[in-house]
């Protein structure tokens, strides 16, 4: 009896035409609840649920340094006069505070994740019509990693990847296709020959259209937050963290803040120390390996290897709508005359930094 990732496979799992239904949206919300689950960040990362497919999410932000002196039964000001009424307006002209108000925009993209399932394949599975059910507990787990690989690894540039050319030259972060996989360029390259050298793979070449969908939290950290390039570092390095961490304001050092690193650069880590130890005869203390710099890591499986997010999880936002539509049928020419049932998720998505200047990337990691 064929196993159910067979009968997966047999099914013919490909876009087909849906027409109705709709889930509604307290089970919509369920849904994209079930998709971050089986993920690394799914838990820690912020969530925002709107109707509007574009807008901004508000911030309110407080200065620091606020306090004054206090004279007993005076209204003063810092430098200790009084505040003033001005009577044209009303408005007293004096020392008060006030919430800093700014806003960062969104804008979502729609996507979508399709799927076929015959009639012959429901009634000869072992599981029955229970493998409906199962194939779309697996398309929903698929989903949630996909989608958290989109959050930190989206980059729209992607759409513009052309084929290497020796007779070319490149500049830093120009994305090409060579030997069946993406390459970002790591350092200028000169035309002439492919090496490898200067450039890291970020995916195979049929990921171009799966990529180019959003810039993701990597892209934005990268040109907007704090960037330190360990291209010059030897290999992993306890000064690596603190080089990164110095790069960031001390407001943002408050104990929130965790380092986001695929399972390979944490092991990598581990490694280090391990090696340092036995060649010098030391033993480091257990929360260095699991807290370089007193900041905890987390394992991201979709992080590249050789790069390290700062950041507070609470600062990376996800930007879902309500109107997410899971649609399925079993009616119509094509599904009764092929006797099969049609699947397709629609949602749509942005994955956005609330504030850039509380991040930090370490990037070119050997």
């Amino acid at each position: 009896m064929p196993t159910n990732d067979q009968i997966i496979k047999a099914a013919g799992i490909t876009t087909g035409d849906v027409t109705h239904g709709l889930l509604n949206p307290e089970q919509a919300r369920k849904f994209i609840k079930q998709t971050f689950e089986p993920t690394a960040l799914g838990a820690l990362v912020r969530h925002e649920m709107r109707h509007a497919k574009t807008g901004e999410l508000d911030k309110i932000g407080i200065a620091s340094r606020i306090v004054r002196q206090k004279t007993e039964n005076v209204d003063a000001n810092g430098d200790g006069t009084a505040p003033v009424l001005d009577p044209a307006t009303g408005q007293i002209t004096g020392y008060r505070v006030k919430p800093n108000f700014s806003q960062v925009s969104y804008s979502t993209t729609p996507v979508r994740l399709p799927w076929e399932l015959t009639e012959e394949t429901l009634r000869e599975n072992i599981e029955g019509a229970g493998l409906e059910a199962t194939i779309t507990n697996l398309m929903t787990k698929q989903l949630g990693i996909d989608m958290e690989d989109l959050y930190i690894n989206g980059d729209e540039s992607m759409g513009s990847a052309t084929a290497f050319s020796a007779t070319s030259a490149y500049a830093a972060g120009d994305t090409v296709i060579q030997g069946g996989g993406v390459y970002v360029f790591t350092s200028a390259h000169a035309a002439g020959a492919w090496t490898g050298a200067d450039a890291v793979k970020v995916g195979d070449a049929a990921d171009v259209n799966f990529l180019k969908i959003n810039n993701g939290w990597i892209k934005q950290i990268s040109t907007g937050g704090h960037v330190y390039d360990a291209s010059g570092d030897t290999g992993m390095s306890l000064d690596m963290f603190y080089n990164a961490l110095k790069a960031m304001p001390n407001k943002y050092n408050n104990g929130r803040l965790r380092w986001l690193m695929s399972p390979h650069r944490a092991q990598e880590w581990e490694l280090f120390l391990l090696n340092q130890g036995l060649a010098k005869g030391a033993n480091f203390p257990d929360s260095l390996y699991k807290s370089p710099a007193s900041i905890p890591t987390v394992q991201v499986p979709r992080m590249p290897d050789d790069k390290i997010l700062l950041a507070d999880p609470q600062n990376l936002i996800v930007v879902n709508t309500y109107d997410m539509k899971i649609r399925k049928t079993t009616e119509g020419k094509e599904a009764v005359m092929a006797d099969k049932r049609f699947y397709v998720i629609h949602l749509d998505f942005d994955a956005i930094v609330e504030e850039l200047d509380a991040t930090a990337i370490i990037t070119n990691i050997k």
